[in-house]
């Protein structure tokens, strides 16, 4: 044994060579979710070793917006300071456009200091800055490598073999993994049964030295052959993001996508930024990420968790993901703070109580995006296009509800009955305006009805997908508690009873 390895015992204690030092806790992936947890996990006084693929600044165009819930989460853990020294620009809500009209949709933040928003930046200078903090842990290791195969004994994951730079294959113990490799993930598929849907594309590019028509606001176009999003991610420079429905995009390289750009997009840019947007198409990057939605489906696996991308997705459209993330891991460093780690079977029933106290949050926040990507995505379906316009006409007729839905997409206010109300309010307000307006008539409650069943079509799939219960059963649960309570089981409560019991 050379100097450079030590025997460390497992929860078994069972000796194994490792690789420097003995570890507490082993990251794979250090993105958002993989660094914030080694920051966390070693104030906590964890030894972690954290393994990423490469450690260069990412150049990425997707998790440039962190929601105003997310920022909270960023203040409880301690890492503010890592969205204040990158240029991020603070952002206070939405404006959505539709058919030359625009609804200003702000942040409910009417509670919280003046410092609390929305933030957009370039993600690898957040990154960047999240490696730093937690690469300045004495007891965090941070380390550039190739995970290639984890180490199971018994049923137990038990480490990581994993090839560093220079192509040497080393290993290294611990008595818990923790696999937060994105959206790619390797080895999702060795500790869930992952069902990925990736129903679209986002190209996005910059446009440099413009100013939004609503400044610090993320502006959300529903066009006519596709939707797209503009943010601030610098004090220069603006983010555009296009939508594109199905499973491939237009081409870059023939000069397919710069061509749809500059016809079918720029008409509906709005006027304020219709030059710059032209002279971005002739000489930007275009970047093209898919939008992938998977609910999480993890397998109980002593020794090992999964986190953020790797463990849930939902559609990015309303940029929910890191928040989720951050919100997981404040549920984590509170459930691990005081356990023993090498103690499996205790670790083991907390980790089955992490994706179960996590799944209120995330069921609001996932289903929240895939719900509105569902009705704002672009189709030849009249009832999806009424579908929209009723969706449109019910936030800009009521400010307090249009408040109560932008808490829901911003995760202020997460609360899954709210999220239900909101969703059969658009319904009940859509058929009564189809059948009542300007008449009854036979006809109109036809079309109301099949209206009603599209709409149902679309959001209990949804839900279906996610459930409301955890995926686990919860091993800490001393009560009995509900998280809806339905008051009448005729069709609607009934149906509504099935498919949220499901």
């Amino acid at each position: 044994m050379t100097k450079e390895t030590t025997l460390c015992k497992d929860s078994n204690g069972e000796s194994h060579l490792d690789i420097t030092k003995c570890n507490d806790v082993i990251i794979v992936g250090a993105g958002v979710a993989g660094s914030v947890l080694a920051h966390t996990l070693g104030k906590d006084g964890r030894k972690v070793h954290v393994i990423e693929r490469n450690l260069n600044e990412p150049n990425r165009i997707v998790g440039e917006l962190l929601q105003p819930a997310g920022y909270l989460k960023l203040l409880e853990l301690g890492l503010e300071d890592c969205v204040r020294d990158i240029d991020a620009q603070m952002v206070y809500g939405y404006t959505v456009y539709k058919d030359g009209k625009s609804i200003k949709l702000p942040y409910p933040l009417q509670n919280y200091d003046s410092d609390v928003a929305g933030r957009c930046f370039h993600q690898g200078r957040f990154i960047q800055g999240l490696r730093k903090k937690a690469a300045s842990l004495p007891n965090v290791k941070l380390v550039q490598g190739t995970a290639v195969s984890l180490i199971e004994e018994r049923g137990t994951i038990k480490g990581i073999r994993y090839n560093t730079r220079a192509g040497q294959e080393l290993t290294v113990f611990a008595p818990l993994t923790v696999i937060c490799d994105g959206c790619f993930s390797s080895f999702r598929k060795f500790l869930s049964t992952p069902k990925i849907d990736t129903p679209s594309h986002f190209a996005g590019f910059i446009i440099e030295n413009c100013e939004l028509p609503y400044p610090n606001y993320v502006h959300l176009i529903l066009g006519n052959r596709t939707s797209f999003v503009l943010y601030p991610i610098s004090s220069t420079e603006v983010r555009f993001l296009i939508d594109f429905p199905g499973p491939k995009p237009p081409s870059i390289s023939n000069g397919e996508m710069a061509h749809l750009l500059k016809t079918a997009v720029a008409p509906q840019v709005p006027i304020e930024l219709y030059g710059a947007f032209l002279s971005s198409v002739d000489k930007a990057k275009i970047k093209v990420m898919p939008s992938s939605c998977m609910p999480a489906k993890p397998c109980l696996t002593p020794g090992a968790i999964l986190l953020g991308d790797a463990l849930n997705m939902r559609h990015a459209i309303t940029g929910g993901g890191m928040t989720v993330a951050l919100h997981d891991i404040t549920i984590l460093k509170n459930l691990f703070k005081n356990i023993n780690l090498n103690d499996t079977e205790k670790v083991t029933k907390y980790t089955q109580d992490f994706y179960n106290i996590r799944k209120p949050m995330a069921f609001t926040m996932n289903v929240v995006a895939d719900s509105l990507y569902n009705v704002i995505t672009i189709s030849n379906e009249e009832s999806r296009k009424e579908i929209q316009q009723a969706c449109f006409d019910y936030i800009s007729r009521f400010s307090k509800i249009s408040e109560g839905v932008v808490g829901l997409v911003s995760g202020i206010n997460p609360h899954r009955y709210r999220l239900l109300l909101h969703l059969f309010a658009i319904a009940i307000y859509t058929v009564g305006s189809m059948i009542l307006v300007p008449v009854p008539s036979p006809k109109r409650v036809y079309a109301a009805a099949r209206l009603a069943l599209s709409a149902a079509a679309i959001v209990i799939p949804i839900i279906w997908n996610e459930k409301m219960k955890g995926d686990t059963n919860s091993i800490s649960e001393s009560t009995t508690s509900y998280d809806v309570v339905i008051v009448g089981a005729g069709v609607a409560g009934s149906a509504l009873a099935y498919a949220l019991g499901k």
